[in-house]
């Protein structure tokens, strides 16, 4: 019975190559637990707030494909001819119900089941992980979804026992907007909410100016570092935050910015960001309230922007981090005016059909 707090991974740095792993494109988009019970069907998220009325369209396909009993666990995803859209997918969850039948329509969103939970009246998260995956194949084969006329819209994910080939997934796909690579140990059970499994994520770093910071929440030093970076015709775009810092980094961080506050807001690029932000196409700036966050403070203080930060971040998305960057080091070496997209990595896209293809058979062993 719902809930049910998903199992969880570590991150390491490059894919494991001990025997008995099992390996998986990790998706991006979110992270989805379905419960189905005859006619009831329920769509749990990662911290056990209900997918479900945002997602009608999933609601009827898996009704209609499931078995009458299960409980799987997988991702939700929004997939385009260039990849798999994040952005889109956070639209998704809208408060209007008359929005949510008009994008389930314009923008309707799959989902990639990876493991199986319960069938029938079996609990199977006491189950080898290996088990577990045979039964899955059992409850949506790659051919059951085609025959229903979903292939583009219920998957199977691939899984395969060569690291190998993962590695090959973890470069070749990235550009579809793959996270990285997900490891299974093959006699491994499902413990909720455990960081059991691992990931392996993309990582890389960039120069970015450093245009402002925003309070902690507990209101004791700086929170997270506004980042930026120019574009070629030389305006600063606000790509993400730098964040995750100690709490002894944070009071320090406020020293460290103090001098840079003093008349920031003379001639800073971002000055007028609420204006702008009302005009179609104006700069990615800071600040505003979204779905997400609510009534939540996002005010911010601004700084010269003269300070440089390296910062490690995982990939690029509508041009802004796709997550937070954590900070490697300031670099008093460097320009503001060095701080430029060009020096991001360009991944080429990789079309998901080809990794779909893979599963038209037997999964990869």
């Amino acid at each position: 019975m719902p809930p049910v707090k998903p199992m969880l991974a570590k991150a390491v740095r490059e894919v494991p190559r001990t025997e008995g792993l099992h390996y998986e494109p990790k998706w991006d988009g979110f992270r989805c637990v379905v419960f189905r019970d005859g006619d009831e069907l329920e769509l749990g998220s990662r911290n056990d707030r209900p997918l479900t009325r945002y997602f009608p369209e999933l609601v009827e396909l898996l009704r209609a494909t499931l078995p009458p009993r299960c409980v799987l666990d997988g991702e939700i995803v929004v997939v385009t001819g260039e990849g798999l859209d994040f952005d889109t997918l956070q639209n998704r969850l809208h408060p209007a119900a008359s929005r949510v039948r008009k994008l389930a329509a314009e923008t309707p969103a799959s989902f990639v089941a990876f493991d199986l939970l319960a069938l029938d009246d079996r609990d199977l998260t006491g189950e080898r992980f290996d088990e577990r995956r045979r039964l899955l194949e059992t409850v949506l084969p790659a051919g059951q979804a085609r025959q229903a006329g979903a292939v583009s819209r219920l998957h199977l994910t691939p899984v395969t026992t060569d690291p190998d080939v993962a590695q090959d997934w973890f470069t070749r796909f990235e550009g579809a907007g793959f996270d990285g690579v997900m490891v299974k140990r093959g006699d491994g059970t499902y413990e909720r909410d455990k960081r059991v499994m691992l990931k392996v994520k993309h990582e890389r770093t960039a120069d970015c100016v450093v245009a402002g910071f925003r309070t902690h929440a507990d209101g004791a030093g700086v929170g997270s570092m506004l980042l930026g970076l120019f574009d070629e015709n030389g305006a600063l775009h606000h790509v993400g935050v730098a964040s995750s810092f100690t709490a002894a980094r944070r009071r320090e961080l406020v020293d460290e910015l103090a001098p840079l506050r003093e008349n920031a807001l003379e001639g800073h690029p971002w000055r007028d960001w609420a204006e702008a932000s009302a005009q179609a196409g104006s700069t990615r700036l800071p600040g505003g309230v979204s779905r997400w966050t609510g009534t939540k403070d996002l005010s911010w203080e601004p700084v010269r922007p003269e300070l440089v930060a390296e910062v490690r971040y995982e990939h690029v998305q509508s041009g802004r981090f796709r997550h937070g960057g954590r900070l490697v080091r300031f670099r008093p070496d460097r320009l503001p005016a060095s701080c430029t997209y060009a020096q991001l990595d360009e991944v080429a896209p990789a079309e998901l059909a080809t990794l779909f293809g893979e599963q038209a058979g037997p999964a990869p062993r």
